[in-house]
């Protein structure tokens, strides 16, 4: 896990809407660049969901 995966899944989790890059890199006071790979890693793993460029939390339906 890197070090920024708990902050951005915290974030995504308080959200109540989906949120871009920018706003992601914004709250949390991080660069772009390195918010991108970590959201890269998050989606690939299937923990996040990616949607006209905004980021939610992965829900599983039961």
């Amino acid at each position: 896990m890197g070090k920024l995966d708990r902050p951005v899944l915290e974030l995504l989790k308080a959200s109540a809407e989906p949120l871009s890059l920018s706003e992601i890199a914004s709250n949390l006071g991080a660069q772009e660049k390195a918010v991108y790979r970590t959201l890269k890693r998050l989606f690939e793993k299937g923990k996040i969901n990616s949607k006209a460029r905004k980021y939610s939390i992965e829900t599983k339906d039961t």
